[in-house]
C-alpha cells in the first residue's frame, strides 16, 4: 500500500522540520496498524478445522414413493433387518414383532410418539447397537413400535426406522442415481457445485422453508421427510386458512397409512411448489385433517415427501444445520396423477384390496374392500410393487381378477387422471 500525500506549504525551515517529524510518527502508526491487520489474517489462516472423513458406503433399495430401505443388524443378533431411513423420525426404533422374536423385553416409559393416525406410548431397549455394513453405532436407545401397517403397505418386512438418533452423529450422503448411501464423520466438508444449501431449523426434525401456489401463493414451513412416500402433504387447516386452493377445486378421496393406522384424505394437484430455487409444476398433494397435531399448525403447513426429495442427491449434515440438495437424473421425471380409488396391502401372504373410495373408478367397476387380488393385467406374480405400478398409469385400462367368497371375479376399469 502506497500513500501519496501532496501538501502545498509555505513555511519556515523550523516549521518544515516539525512537519517532517510529524510525518515520521504517522508512518510508524500506520506500520503498527498494518502489522496488527496482518496478524489477524494469519490467525484466520491458522484456524483449527477437523475435516470430515469417509466411513462406509453401501447400496439401498427404494419402496413406493421413493422411500429408502437400508439393511442392518441389531445389537449382537445375526439376523439382517430392514430399516426405513426417515428424517421424519426423532429417534430410532424396532418393530414389536422382531423384539418378541429376539426374546427381548422393552423398558416401559412415559414417552409417546405421534403420527398422522395416532399417538402411542412406547417402551425402550436402551444402550444397544446398530450395525450398517462395517459401521457399528453404539449407545442407541431403540423405542418399540408396531409396523405391521408399513409391512402391509410395502410388501416388505419393515423391522425398524432409522431417524435422528443416527443421522445426528454423522454426515450422511444419499445418491439416488446410484442408489448408494455414504456415512462420514462430522467435520468440515466441501459441498458439490450445482446444488443449493438449505439451512433447516432442527430440533430432532428438519424444518425447511417452501412455497406453494394454486389459487394464491403461500409461503410456509415444511417437514423435510424422506420417510414419507408421497410428494406433498398439507393440513386441511393450512389449506383452509391460507385460501390456497382455487375455488371449486376438484378433490379426490383416498386412504393413506401412517403411525396408528389408516386415515382418509383428499388428493388434488397444485400449480406449483418451490423449495430453495427449485420449482415443480402440477404437483400432486394430499390434504389431511391433522387430528393429532403432527404439523403443530400454524407452525408447519405440512411435509415434503420423498417422491419430491428423491429428485435430489442429498447431504444431511445436522451438526452444521445443513441439508445440501443437488438435482439428479430423476429431477424431471413426471409425477403420478393416476387415481384408481383403491389401496393394495400385503397381508398373510395375500394381496388384499383396502378401502375403495366412493365414486372412484374401482368402486364403479364393482370392486370391494377385502377382495383378494389374483392377477392384474394377466400378471399372476403376486408382487405388490409391480401391482402398484400398474395402478399408477393414468388413462390405462386395468383388468383385475379377484377372489371373493371363494369365487373368481373379473373387473375392468380405466384409471382416472387427477390433472
Amino acid at each position: 500500500m502506497r500513500l501519496k500525500l501532496i501538501i502545498f506549504l509555505i513555511v519556515s525551515s523550523n516549521e518544515t522540520y516539525r512537519f517532517i517529524v510529524l510525518i515520521g510518527y504517522v508512518r510508524r502508526i500506520l506500520h503498527i496498524i498494518l502489522a496488527i491487520l496482518s496478524c489477524n489474517n494469519l490467525i484466520a489462516q491458522e484456524e483449527f478445522v477437523e475435516p470430515s472423513r469417509f466411513i462406509t458406503k453401501f447400496q439401498f433399495s427404494q419402496l413406493t414413493g421413493g422411500v429408502v430401505l437400508l439393511q442392518g443388524r441389531f445389537d449382537n443378533y445375526p439376523d439382517t433387518l430392514n430399516f426405513i431411513l426417515d428424517t421424519g423420525s426423532g429417534g430410532i426404533s424396532l418393530d414389536s414383532m422382531i423384539v418378541e422374536y429376539f426374546g427381548e423385553k422393552g423398558l416401559p416409559s412415559n414417552k409417546t410418539i405421534r403420527g398422522i393416525a395416532g399417538i402411542r406410548n412406547v417402551s425402550f431397549l436402551n444402550n444397544r447397537k446398530l450395525h450398517l455394513k462395517n459401521l457399528t453405532i453404539d449407545s442407541l436407545n431403540f423405542h418399540i413400535n408396531n409396523y405391521d401397517i408399513l409391512t402391509a403397505v410395502y410388501g416388505e418386512r419393515i423391522d425398524g426406522i432409522i431417524g435422528y438418533s443416527v443421522l445426528s452423529r454423522y454426515i450422511v450422503k444419499l445418491n439416488y442415481d446410484s442408489s448408494s448411501i455414504e456415512f462420514w464423520t462430522k467435520g468440515s466438508l466441501k459441498y458439490p457445485k450445482g446444488g443449493f444449501l438449505l439451512k433447516p431449523l432442527i430440533t430432532t426434525l428438519p424444518i425447511v422453508e417452501g412455497r406453494v401456489r394454486d389459487g394464491k401463493q403461500v409461503s410456509s414451513r415444511f417437514l423435510f421427510d424422506i420417510g414419507a412416500g408421497l410428494n406433498l402433504m398439507l393440513s386441511s387447516e393450512f389449506v383452509k386458512d391460507s385460501l390456497l386452493l382455487k375455488r371449486n377445486k376438484k378433490l379426490y378421496f383416498k386412504e393413506a397409512e401412517g403411525l396408528g393406522g389408516k386415515i382418509d384424505l383428499q388428493v388434488t394437484v397444485l400449480k406449483e411448489f418451490k423449495v430453495g430455487p427449485y420449482k415443480f409444476k402440477k404437483v400432486p398433494v394430499e390434504i389431511f385433517d391433522d387430528v393429532y397435531n403432527v404439523t403443530s399448525y400454524p407452525y408447519l403447513g405440512g411435509l415434503i415427501g420423498n417422491d419430491i426429495l428423491r429428485r435430489f442427491n442429498t447431504i444431511i449434515n445436522y451438526s452444521q444445520r445443513d441439508i445440501h440438495i443437488t438435482p439428479n437424473s430423476h429431477f424431471l421425471e413426471p409425477f403420478d396423477y393416476a387415481y384408481s380409488g383403491i389401496s393394495l396391502y400385503y397381508i398373510d401372504g395375500s394381496i388384499i384390496i383396502g378401502d375403495v373410495s366412493k365414486g372412484s373408478p374401482a368402486e364403479k367397476a364393482g370392486l370391494l374392500e377385502g377382495d383378494v387380488v389374483v392377477a392384474i393385467n394377466k400378471n399372476f406374480s403376486q408382487n405388490l410393487q409391480t401391482y402398484k405400478q400398474s395402478l399408477q398409469s393414468a388413462g390405462n385400462m386395468l383388468r383385475i381378477v379377484v377372489l371373493r367368497n371363494g369365487v373368481l371375479l373379473d373387473f375392468n376399469f380405466r384409471v382416472r387422471s387427477i390433472l
